[in-house]
């Protein structure tokens, strides 16, 4: 069992997720755990009992709402569940595209009580982005939504493993779109951001910032590519000249061998640039932030993952993770 401090008034949303995956699996994992704050589930309460009977877990729900007071001292195998009924079957482990607009309505009001502070935290399990665009919506990831939800314009992912963090300048965008989207004003955003939230929720008074490079070698003085020295060098002389510890551009092949020791946080240009090195790193632990935005959001670092729904199997790890760094951070 993670035992954290002792019982506070905060309240924090766990989204359930794509419903036929796993996260109505490992928020049942959730009952139990003393948290230093009160969890909130977010999803359909027969869902989850459906889900709970498949598992052989004895689980109540407690329906809350906004008006409601929260009672510390919750009976044992019971979790509070704000009710959002999906309109469609649920069917664990095939997914249903039908109940996508109730998934995406759901998280919407969910960022709607952060935004005016009855939620002091979201934490998000996964869905499944191309079930929602199938679904009629036009929907690339929860960043982007929560950004526009909260009329923020630049939202930067984040994710961690112990003291191992990557930020991305560019997150859910094909790969032929990065070069072109790489500017000298979004950097600078994105630097500001990381720079700011990293001292503000992660208590680091003069983060250290490496930045790589966009192309191979970091562009090898203009040979193999012109961004690097055109466009990131100069964002970064100017944080420097302001007193920023900040490197790069650096190559991305070897910047990973010194990140941890020498640095908070690595600055990528691309999704797969950063995130594949910290997932191997840490992968079932890793913890997904979105800095930027006017309220606390941390997810899991993986996916909906069909094909081990209901089967006793999915791990609880990362969420566990996500809800106790989203407890630090309040």
């Amino acid at each position: 069992m993670h035992i954290s401090n002792p019982a506070s008034d905060h309240l924090i949303a766990i989204t359930v997720g794509e419903p036929a995956g796993i996260g109505p699996d490992i928020c049942l994992d959730l009952v139990n755990q003393s948290w230093s704050g009160n969890i909130i589930i977010i999803g359909d309460s027969e869902v989850m009992k459906q889900r709970a009977s498949l598992l052989n877990k004895d689980i109540d729900f407690i329906k809350w709402s906004p008006q409601d007071t929260i009672n510390k001292n919750l009976p044992k195998n019971t979790l509070y569940i704000y009710e959002k009924k999906f309109n469609s079957s649920v069917v664990c482990g095939i997914p249903n595209c039908e109940n996508s607009q109730t998934l995406i309505d759901g998280l919407a009001e969910t960022i709607d009580l952060c935004l005016d502070g009855t939620f002091k935290a979201i934490v998000t399990a996964p869905i499944n982005k191309s079930l929602i665009n199938k679904g009629g919506i036009d929907f690339t990831g929860h960043t982007e939504f929560l950004a526009k939800q909260s009329n923020i314009k630049k939202p930067v992912m984040l994710l961690a493993t112990g003291s191992f963090r990557v930020a991305l300048v560019t997150t859910h965008i094909p790969l032929s779109k990065v070069s072109s989207c790489i500017t000298k004003e979004l950097l600078n955003e994105v630097i500001t951001i990381v720079h700011h939230d990293l001292k503000k929720y992660f208590a680091i008074n003069n983060p250290r910032i490496l930045v790589c490079g966009l192309n191979p070698h970091a562009g090898e003085n203009g040979l193999l590519g012109e961004e690097d020295q055109a466009i990131i060098e100069p964002v970064i002389n100017e944080f420097q000249q302001k007193g920023y510890d900040i490197k790069g551009p650096l190559p991305a092949d070897t910047i990973f061998l010194k990140a941890k020791i020498e640095s908070d946080v690595v600055i990528a240009m691309y999704h797969d640039q950063g995130l594949p090195v910290l997932k191997y790193s840490g992968f079932g632990e890793a913890v997904n932030v979105t800095l930027g935005l006017p309220f606390i959001r941390t997810s899991v670092d993986h996916g909906t993952a069909f094909d081990i729904a209901g089967k006793g199997t999915a791990s609880p790890e990362s969420l566990i993770a996500a809800i106790e760094l989203a407890i630090k951070m309040i």
